[in-house]
């Protein structure tokens, strides 16, 4: 029976690190797509959250349907539609097709990612074998996320860009296949159904918040369509609780949050997340418009970040028990605050102990992720494991494009605050729009003042960066003294082991 267990585990695994990298495999990518599809500063925002946008607005109607029809149904037809995404993707001859392949991947993943959570709940009985579960889960979430600029970094430095996405459609198969052999079908629960309009509601919402945000952080400011797109956001998202909290069958069981421990598991994983994404898109981008680093390089230099990332997980979940939950949260959140004060302190000064900040930084987020997946998850009742799946699923989803929007948009803000354009430089908003553009723009200029343009915006890069280190650090220390604080006396008790 355990290796079944095992077994099962491990497709799990393998399906949900396809859904995990395909969040930040595009990063190392993100330079070279930008220049042959001519993408602006907004595409690329476009292309990297179109598919945790749709993922969120989804997955809360597919975690109801899957605990109707069965969870294995609705992982094998997500793998399935993910495969095909990701040909569609990989063969993208415009920015908009590419974004269609990004929608679809989505598809596909919020079919697989409350599905495969599900099942673990169900199949591993006791809480210690489920928090070690859980905790491989997440492990393989937050370190497929971790790695994808690596894989990127690896393919690029031999393929075309489109095989970070080809890639997914072997692995596809195999996971199919596994999955058809050795998961047996469990009855789902008839009474549950799929609300369509709530789904609509989520992705309206969170749709017209993430474009208002968006267009917050440009340089130049419509406020007018920031207006619009909130006030679309806000009614989407009020909307939706209002039906929820009146329906006899909701897809989010607002109760849920009461608990104090679901509530600290779910503010973690929206800060770490934030952060965790957020660093990594930045730091990706500076390795190779900056320094110069190859898309391999690149990744090999966030390689720390990995390796933390994939040991958390496990380790966090078997002492999880112990230690006490409210203590991992936050102790989690003020280490990966003290990496990230690391990479900022030494950056220009000793790279090794760059790296090994990043590492320290990696540890701390991942922990963290993995500590609330397996607290929001211990804390859900078992007819509700496919409606907790999803919330955490959108929690994940959500929290990358804030970490996208919010530290891309410190990123834009800050570059484009301290950049100084040269006075001969006609078009200078194309060069404030990402440096990017400015390096695109410098090839058309005589060589001595292209020479300045390229120095000035790097300079002011590299500034931005740093402010990007320093606002998450303080993010994520803020929510460790709001978690060790308010949460101290309702949430400290280690979670029960049930032998």
């Amino acid at each position: 029976m355990l290796n079944g267990k095992l077994l099962v585990l491990v497709v799990m695994s393998i399906a949900v690190f396809l859904v995990g990298l395909d969040m930040t495999v595009l990063y190392t990518a993100l330079p070279i797509i930008t220049h042959e599809l001519q993408a602006s500063n907004s595409d690329k925002m476009w292309i990297l959250n179109a598919y945790p946008l749709v993922m969120a607005g989804l997955v809360l109607g597919v975690g109801t349907v899957a605990d109707r029809v069965g969870h294995r149904p609705v992982l094998l037809a997500g793998l399935v539609v993910f495969g095909l995404a990701s040909i569609v993707a990989a063969f993208a001859p415009s920015v908009p097709v590419l974004i269609v392949g990004r929608v679809l991947l989505a598809v596909g993943a919020a079919m697989i990612l409350p599905a495969s959570l599900a099942l673990l709940r169900h199949l591993f009985e006791t809480d210690r074998e489920r928090a070690i579960a859980i905790g491989v889960w997440g492990a393989m979430f937050s370190g497929a996320a971790a790695i994808g600029p690596i894989i990127g970094g690896v393919l690029l430095n031999h393929f075309w860009w489109g095989s970070v996405f080809l890639m997914n459609v072997p692995v596809v198969l195999v996971a199919l296949v596994c999955s058809v052999m050795i998961i047996q079908r469990t009855p789902g629960n008839p009474d549950r159904s799929w609300d369509l309009l709530s789904s609509a509601q989520v992705m309206v919402g969170l749709v017209g918040i993430t474009y208002a945000l968006e267009e917050l952080t440009k340089p130049e400011i419509i406020a007018l369509h920031a207006m619009i797109a909130a006030v679309i956001g806000i009614v989407g998202l009020t909307s939706f609780v209002r039906r929820q909290i009146r329906s006899s069958d909701p897809i989010v069981d607002f109760t849920l949050f009461k608990n104090s421990q679901f509530m600290g598991g779910v503010l973690t994983i929206i800060v770490s997340m934030i952060a965790f994404i957020g660093v990594q898109l930045i730091m990706t981008q500076q390795l190779q418009l900056v320094k110069g680093f190859s898309p391999l390089k690149a990744g090999l230099c966030i390689m720390p970040i990995s390796i933390a990332a994939f040991c958390a997980g496990p380790l966090v979940g078997s002492v999880l028990h112990r230690i006490g939950v409210i203590r991992v949260l936050w102790g989690s959140l003020v280490l990966g605050a003290i990496g990230l004060v690391g990479v900022a302190g030494f950056a220009g000064h000793s790279f090794a102990l760059q790296l090994v900040s990043l590492g320290v930084f990696g540890f701390g987020a991942a922990s963290g992720m993995t500590s609330a997946s397996s607290v929001i998850m211990l804390n859900t009742p078992d007819e509700k494991a496919g409606m907790a799946a999803s919330i955490e699923a959108v929690l994940y989803e959500f929290s990358s494009v804030l970490g996208v929007v919010i530290i891309g948009g410190i990123a834009t803000f800050s570059y484009a605050s301290y950049l100084i354009v040269p006075h001969d430089v006609a078009n200078a908003s194309i060069a404030k729009d990402s440096l990017d553009q400015a390096l695109i723009l410098a090839q058309s200029l005589s060589a001595e003042t292209a020479s300045q343009l390229i120095a000035e915006a790097k300079a002011a890069f590299n500034q931005a960066y740093i402010n990007v280190l320093a606002a998450s650090a303080v993010l994520m220390m803020l929510l460790a003294g709001i978690i060790a604080v308010l949460f101290r006396t309702k949430g400290a008790a280690p979670i029960p082991v049930v032998d």
